[in-house]
Formats: structure tokens, C-alpha cells, sequence
């Protein structure tokens, strides 16, 4: 059998509706749904299904949300991964699927994490958009944030400096400079502050070692203790997501089947962007669930053979 991964999206993957399609056919998901909600002190399934949209993209209530939303939809198919990661929030989803930290944990602890800000940046490769950044640092606080996949890369900072820097990226030819619907600098030092409350919080945390290896957005490397988990943890959020790293890592490392879950497809876009020859799948509703297992059971069958 192919080596598995199960990813997990984001921040910005939401949209009204997602995780409908499965709960209203599977009890596993909808029980899900009723745990996070209990935890959360928020109906979680009205607020994913019906939004409003508004709502849905307040902060507070995306990142539970996406969190729920995801584990939803993994509940609904029988997958066995070798290891598991999630960009930014969803490394939070893949320490759930590892059976690091409860459903109920997680859901309370990523309405903490606060607000964020970012900008993106497409058509520029990593250094160039860190020689950007540097040129622009005396108007503020301009760094990247998150290294997506091959000519993506994600800023933050202090106004002032993020717009001059989207800017000179449009002017040194980048594809799109465009900012992101968020509302704080996540993965940049100006988060520190943001760490040192969350500190308190993850110290609190029931945290046990994971089943399987988890790409820590830190490091792109493999957690699995409790005290791995906590520390990279805390670091992710004043600190760029390698999640560009991470994925080479795991095509390394012999991964050669991605199956996101959750809303969207772009965390297998971007895997499709890093990992020449790597396949991806997703499950999101009904229709991807369907296509997502019958691949794993062609890909079961060859192995028999």
C-alpha cells in the first residue's frame, strides 16, 4: 500500500455549509459535531451549516469551526495514516487524529489563540520575498509567516510595512499580492505576546503522546511525546509555518498519498505544487468521501496482489 498522510487545512478554508453533507448522513459525524459543541459552549453545527458568514469569520469561532468541521468529516472514513499534519490550525486537527489531545481539548484551546493578520504573496520565491521584507523593515515589523508551497508565501506584520512590502512584491513581479481576511499577525514576533498568554494554557493541557508521527509546522520535523507536542505547540505561533518543508519532508520520507480533510482543497494544492508525482485526495462532502475511499480500496487491492 501507498504510505498515507492526513492533512488538515487552515484558517480561510471556511465557508457556510461545510461539514452539512456528511452529518446529516452519518452519525459519527454529527456525534462530532454535538461533543464540540458541548465543549465549545457554541452551536458548532448551526454555525458551520448556516453561518452566517459573518459570524464564520470571526476568529473566534473559524478556528473551532474548520477544527470541528474536519474532525467531521474524518470520522466518516476509515483511514489509517503514517503520520499526520496541518497547516497552522489544522496542526491542531492532525494532534486530534494522532490521539495526542481530545476533541474537546482542542475545540476549547483554539478559541484562544486570538486574532491574526496576514498578507500573502504569489510569484515570489522564498528569498525574494525575505530580501522584500528586510527592505522595507524600517516602516515596521514585515517578516514571512508561512512557506506554503513554491511561489507562496505569507507575510505579517505591522500595517504600514505589510502594504509597502505588497507593493514592492507587485513591482518585483509577483503573480498576486493580496491581503488575507485576518485580523492579526500570527507566525511573526509580534505574536510573542500572544505566546506568552497561551503558555499558561498549553502547560494546562492534557496532552498524551501521539500514535503517529505529527509534522510540526516548527520544524517540519516529527513530534510524537507529549513534551514534543507542547513545545512545538507554543513556538508555532510566533514562528513561520514550513509547511513547504513539511511536505518535502513527508515525500521523503516516502508519503505518496495525501488525503486532505476538511474544507477545500488548498492545503492538496499546494502539496501538488512541492511533491512532483504526489497524489492527493480530499473529503469534504459526500461526492470527495466517495472518490476518497475508493481510492483507498484500489489502493488496498493492488497491495493483495
Amino acid at each position: 500500500m501507498i504510505p498515507s498522510a492526513a492533512v488538515f487545512p487552515g484558517q480561510g478554508a471556511q465557508y457556510v455549509g461545510m461539514g452539512r453533507e456528511l452529518a446529516e448522513r452519518f452519525p459519527e459525524a454529527r456525534e462530532v459535531f454535538r461533543r464540540a459543541s458541548d465543549a465549545a459552549g457554541l452551536d458548532l453545527y448551526r454555525l458551520c451549516v448556516e453561518g452566517p458568514d459573518d459570524a464564520l469569520r470571526q476568529t473566534a469561532n473559524t478556528q473551532p469551526a474548520i477544527l470541528t468541521a474536519s474532525l467531521a468529516c474524518l470520522a466518516t472514513v476509515p483511514l489509517e495514516p503514517a503520520c499526520a499534519a496541518g497547516l497552522s490550525l489544522g496542526e491542531y486537527t492532525a494532534l486530534v487524529c494522532a490521539g495526542a489531545v481530545s476533541l474537546e481539548d482542542a475545540v476549547r484551546l483554539v478559541r484562544l489563540r486570538g486574532q491574526y493578520m496576514q498578507e500573502a504573496v504569489v510569484g515570489l520565491e522564498a528569498d525574494r520575498v525575505r530580501a522584500v521584507c528586510d527592505a522595507h523593515a524600517h516602516l515596521g515589523v514585515v517578516e514571512p509567516s508561512n512557506f506554503n508551497s513554491p511561489g507562496q508565501v505569507v507575510i505579517g506584520g505591522e500595517t504600514a510595512a505589510v502594504r509597502a512590502v505588497l507593493d514592492a512584491a507587485r513591482a518585483a513581479g509577483a503573480r498576486r499580492a493580496i491581503p488575507l481576511a485576518v485580523s492579526a499577525p500570527f507566525h511573526t514576533r509580534l505574536m510573542a505576546p500572544a505566546a506568552a498568554r497561551l503558555a499558561a494554557d498549553l502547560e494546562r493541557l492534557p496532552l498524551r503522546d501521539a500514535r503517529i508521527p505529527v509534522i510540526a509546522n516548527i520544524s517540519a520535523a516529527p513530534v510524537r511525546t507529549a513534551d514534543e507536542i507542547r513545545r512545538a505547540l507554543l513556538a508555532q505561533v510566533a514562528s513561520p509555518v514550513r509547511w513547504e518543508e513539511s511536505v518535502r519532508a513527508m515525500a521523503a520520507d516516502g508519503i505518496g498519498l495525501f488525503v486532505e480533510i476538511g474544507p477545500g482543497t488548498t492545503v492538496s494544492g499546494m502539496i501538488r505544487r512541492t511533491a512532483e508525482g504526489a497524489v492527493t485526495c480530499h473529503v469534504e462532502d459526500l461526492a470527495s468521501r466517495n472518490e476518497t475511499l475508493a481510492l483507498l480500496a484500489a489502493d488496498r487491492e493492488g497491495a493483495r496482489r
